[in-house]
């Protein structure tokens, strides 16, 4: 059993932003209050809200203030909503904030749940009597997500500018996810590390990877491994997810496969996640993997599972485990009597679940 720490109050930055990210982060500070309170005084946070945004940046320009990263270390955690609206262009509200502070403060560690709840039933036939869940591992500071590129040649009339995006693969960055990666499998009841390349068409980043994760798993003689190629894990994880514990993989691949992993458990509104900094250089984030939602943003709809979950992972990361267990347990009784949103088939409002969770506390 975990010792919390006593009378520690940890400074968080709740980051809203965007459409149901406001509903699912007030849900979120709601549980987490609960539970401070609850602690005897072991614990409690003291919450400073940024307004940053796609409002925001329709005001001034901006997505974050000038200064917003500095601003922002000075916390122990960031507890993030969602980015994006109809009125900004995506890539203007994910790299002028999100991505922006998963960059610039080294979250490199990008874990993503994919849970299976009880009282909830997934497209994935074989959770009906098959005990899953698993773990992907996303790097989450290079890759395909570098930034690196540009356009050009526009000069020459329509039709004609041409536009490069390349992908980063270092074996430095490679190493340190495949070791985070075998690190969490040694924690997990399957002790086992699933790589997910393309290198069989991307012969430079990703063979490079191949062959980090080769020689990284020698270091591991306890941990079961495989490689395999995305479009073949794609297939696996309908096919065979209980094969599944750990599945790390590139920037984008792992984006796509942890959402895919969501849908498959009944939606991304369940979904948790958890951007890290695991050397504690700068604050980690923790939100969400749903998008912000237009169409039901402010009409009391939304999920708060996701968001929670990921305040599960939040205490996680402050070594207050046996917290994250109890705010996962609530959370699943709150699902075992049915009390859900629409999205998973419930006809329950965000605030019903909310009160749910914080009964089964």
């Amino acid at each position: 059993m975990s010792t919390p720490p006593t009378n520690r109050t940890f400074k968080i930055a709740a980051v809203p932003a965007d459409g149901v990210g406001a509903e699912v982060v007030a849900a979120g500070r709601t549980v987490l209050d609960t539970l401070a309170e609850a602690s005897g005084g072991a614990f409690s946070f003291a919450w400073t809200e940024f307004p940053w945004g796609c409002d925001y940046y329709k005001k001034t320009g901006r997505m974050m203030d000038d200064d917003g990263l500095a601003a922002l270390e000075e916390f122990d955690a960031i507890y993030f909503g969602a980015v994006g609206w109809p009125s900004v262009p995506d890539h203007i509200s994910l790299w002028g904030l999100r991505l922006r502070i998963c960059q610039n403060f080294d979250q490199w560690a990008n874990i993503r749940p994919v849970h299976f709840h009880p009282g909830i039933t997934p497209p994935l036939r074989k959770a009906d009597d098959t005990p899953l869940g698993w773990v992907v591992v996303r790097e989450n500071s290079e890759g395909e997500y570098a930034g690196l590129g540009g356009r050009n040649l526009s000069g020459r009339g329509p039709g004609n500018e041409v536009a490069v995006q390349t992908a980063l693969f270092t074996e430095q960055g490679c190493e340190r996810i495949i070791r985070f990666a075998f690190e969490l499998a040694r924690t997990r009841p399957h002790k086992k590390v699933s790589s997910v390349t393309k290198s069989n068409a991307q012969q430079y980043g990703m063979v490079l990877w191949d062959e980090t994760f080769a020689r990284v798993a020698k270091d591991y003689a306890d941990v079961e491994t495989e490689s395999v190629l995305v479009d073949a894990m794609s297939a696996k994880f309908v096919l065979h997810p209980e094969d599944l514990s750990v599945v790390v993989a590139s920037n984008l691949n792992a984006d796509i496969l942890s959402d895919l992993g969501s849908a498959l458990a009944g939606s991304l509104g369940l979904a948790a996640s958890a951007n890290l900094n695991p050397e504690r250089r700068f604050p980690s984030m923790f939100e969400p993997v749903h998008g912000s939602a237009p169409d039901i943003a402010g009409r009391g709809l939304a999920n708060p599972i996701g968001a929670i979950g990921s305040a599960a992972l939040m205490l996680d990361h402050f070594d207050l485990a046996d917290d994250a267990a109890r705010l996962r347990k609530a959370i699943e009784a709150t699902t075992g009597a049915g009390i859900t949103t629409p999205d998973v088939g419930g006809t329950a409002t965000t605030d019903q679940v909310i009160s749910s969770i914080i009964e089964n506390l």
